[in-house]
């Protein structure tokens, strides 16, 4: 009896460990290296870690070859931190299902996942630059700072890629929500101890008080209240962008949150000193009519995106524009060419609120645009399937014309060299990044 039961009690801790080693999810460390991911082990990371940045990748794409050791040199620093990122790279071009799952359709695609929720990386790709971008990820929600040098150091560390707030005197409960709300846009803080000095540096005068800071384009505001409810977050919102907002993919990105309308201003140049000199007269504006955002764009920069706004009228031009379909032209303030711009705009801005508008519809981009534009490569695959199928269906039609004709030998001599020019000029495979 004694010696079944021993027997029955092996043979249920060799089942156990073989079930154990059997449905064990792979262990995966931070040793400061990228992480090779693929199907069997790519969920199971991306719940392991708070924070994990994943590059999608091609073996032929120039530009992933280029990345890759950026990554390797970011790595080891990122998992040094205190909260760890960790870098990890898929074959998309081999584990197609993934990138599928996650609509990877450019390489390289990198996806930054928090708490497993991935948003799409914009930011730097030098290994220096990266590492301080995502810096801010595995921060505190609210950083709580003791002195001046505390406050100095945290303003240097955080770099110009994000909005910094710190709250002086301020209780860090106040803006907890808010911090947790636009983590992925701004650095956020409270200073508990601090000098009179410090408060003539970051032009304050009296507590609390919350100060942004936009170091990126030297911006500065302060709020003294009240700290509750919408007054709080209107000021967070306003100060998450700058005053004059130069239009790029990242800018719009950040845009689409904001129900406010845009006011664009369309410039040849944003280069010129006279743009540069007009961008100053738009934050004046700007810093008087918060409840709109004031944008700019150069024709030599974004021609796309600038001619759909009709730039056959004298330029620099404005409109009003909700990131739809449609914009509103101010009758008599077509174009803000001229000597007193500053009128000009006010008056841009006078006519909108009156009502004196008219409503315009974008014009769309030329179809060559607009394939270069669009074009991904879901759809080189779906061409290339499409060219396939066309070129079999001809096969198939020739070969049964051939076969209800007698050929003659000029004949079969054409066809011959047809088909290898066909077979010269087509390269089956042939990608683009």
């Amino acid at each position: 009896m004694i010696t079944k039961m021993k027997l029955l009690l092996v043979i249920g801790v060799v089942l156990l460990i073989h079930f154990c080693s059997v449905n064990a999810e792979p262990f995966l460390s931070v040793d400061g290296k990228v992480l090779v991911l693929d199907e069997s082990n790519f969920e199971s990371a991306i719940s392991s870690f708070d924070h994990i940045l994943v590059d999608f990748y091609a073996p032929w794409c120039g530009h992933c070859k280029r990345l890759s050791p950026e990554l390797d040199a970011a790595a080891p620093v990122l998992a040094a931190l205190k909260n760890p990122i960790v870098i990890a790279k898929v074959d998309a071009d081999k584990f197609t299902r993934l990138a599928k799952k996650y609509d990877v359709d450019a390489y390289p695609t990198i996806l930054l996942f928090n708490h497993g929720i991935p948003t799409e990386y914009h930011g730097p790709r030098k290994a220096e630059l990266l590492v301080r971008y995502l810096k801010k990820f595995a921060a505190s929600d609210v950083s709580i700072l003791d002195s001046d040098s505390a406050v100095n150091k945290f303003v240097e560390e955080a770099g110009t890629f994000f909005p910094v707030y710190i709250g002086f005197g301020l209780d860090s409960s106040a803006i907890e929500k808010l911090a947790i709300k636009y983590k992925k846009n701004a650095w956020f803080s409270v200073a508990k101890d601090f000098s009179e000095d410090l408060m003539v540096s970051y032009d304050f005068d009296k507590v609390p008080a919350l100060v942004s800071l936009n170091p990126k384009y030297n911006e500065h505001n302060t709020f003294y209240g009240p700290f509750e409810g919408e007054f709080l977050e209107d000021f967070v919102k306003q100060n998450l962008i700058p005053l004059a907002v130069p239009v790029s993919h990242d800018t719009l990105k950040l845009l689409e949150g904001d129900d406010r309308k845009i006011v664009l201003t369309i410039v040849e140049d944003e280069d010129e000193e006279r743009s540069r000199e007009l961008v100053k007269l738009l934050k004046a504006a700007a810093s008087a009519n918060r409840d709109l955002i004031f944008g700019y764009v150069g024709v030599k920069q974004r021609e796309e995106f600038a001619e759909k706004f009709d730039i056959g009228t004298k330029l620099p031009k404005m409109v009003i524009w909700d990131k739809s379909d449609d914009y509103l032209s101010v009758v008599g303030s077509e174009s803000i060419e001229g000597e007193d711009q500053a009128t000009q705009i006010t008056k841009f801005v006078e006519g909108y609120r009156e009502g004196r508008t008219i409503k315009k519809t974008v014009s769309g981009p030329s179809l060559m645009k607009f394939i270069n534009g669009s074009f991904d490569i879901r759809m080189v695959y779906f061409l290339v399937f499409i060219v396939a199928v066309v070129m079999l269906i001809q096969n198939i039609n020739k070969g049964d014309d051939e076969h209800n004709r007698i050929p003659n030998q000029d004949h079969v001599h054409h066809a011959s060299s047809v088909s290898e020019v066909e077979n010269k000029e087509y390269k089956a495979g042939d990608k683009q990044d």
